[in-house]
């Protein structure tokens, strides 16, 4: 924490007295977020403190977490709210009893090894580019062990859904932006069998909401999930907290609206 701080010092300093630095609405903001995530990762050491390092709520309390996210905040996944929009859809998926699970975009491994906690007949295929991800993830999975069930790996391109063709697969995406090269039925014609939950990043890929949207029209069911409000309790730690730390404990780290696309395929698929 204290490296990150320092971060942030010549973060300012560097911009403090440069020309229209942070005097430009542009840079108040990017210096308000600079300063949010600062915050958020202090609320997030406080609650692993608290808690040795486990989810508390949503549907993987209990889960054990590594040290830190390696792709946007902590805080709110240890605190349980973490797209608990997408909390409803999980289980409908789990209910469906899937063979697989792909995550593709797996980070640390929130949903490979909370999934496959959740799902014990289950092998998760966990997919990202970053090495330090994927070395997340094996960590993970082998501190709720589920190490034996979840497969981690690198890059995953459309042909690789053949390899799962007729099969029970739950598929997740978050590849910010990529889902648009990803998700291509032309190219793999097994997508059409499979259940899907994709993160949508317009703000990377203009258009490629719609896109997708299209392109599976055919084939399956769509709902377009987009994020609202966190309802969920508060830890104890947070309740006499300030407002603005209750808001930053939830806070994701979104720059954006990135609306998820729930896809169930047709019966006629």
């Amino acid at each position: 924490m204290a490296s990150y701080l320092e971060t942030v010092r010549e973060w300012f300093r560097a911009r403090l007295d440069a020309p229209g630095g942070l005097s430009t609405p542009e840079g108040a903001t990017l210096g308000l977020r600079v300063l949010a995530i600062w915050r958020s990762r202090i609320i997030a050491g406080a609650l692993r403190d608290q808690n040795g390092g486990r989810v508390l709520g949503g549907p993987f309390a209990g889960m054990a977490y590594v040290e830190d996210a390696t792709e946007g905040a902590l805080a709110p996944r240890l605190i349980g709210t973490y797209e608990d929009e997408l909390h409803p859809h999980l289980a409908e998926a789990l209910a469906a009893d899937p063979e697989v699970i792909l995550d593709i975009g797996c980070a640390e491994g929130y949903y490979a090894a909370g999934l496959a906690r959740l799902a014990p007949r289950a092998r998760v295929h966990a997919h990202d580019t970053s090495e330090t991800a994927q070395a997340a993830c094996r960590r993970m999975a082998e501190l709720n062990g589920v190490a034996d069930r979840v497969q981690v790996g690198g890059l995953f391109q459309p042909g690789d859904f053949q390899a799962f063709a007729g099969r029970r697969c739950l598929v997740i995406v978050d590849i910010e932006g990529a889902e648009d090269d990803l998700l291509r039925p032309d190219l793999a014609p097994a997508l059409a069998g499979m259940r899907l939950i994709v993160e949508t990043h317009d703000v990377y890929r203009p258009g490629v909401l719609d896109r997708l949207q299209d392109r599976f029209a055919a084939t399956h069911e769509i709902t377009v999930v987009r994020a609202g409000p966190k309802t969920s309790p508060l830890p104890e730690l947070l309740r006499n907290r300030s407002h603005l730390d209750q808001l930053l404990a939830v806070w994701e780290f979104r720059a954006a609206p990135t609306p998820w696309l729930v896809m169930i395929p047709k019966p006629s698929a």
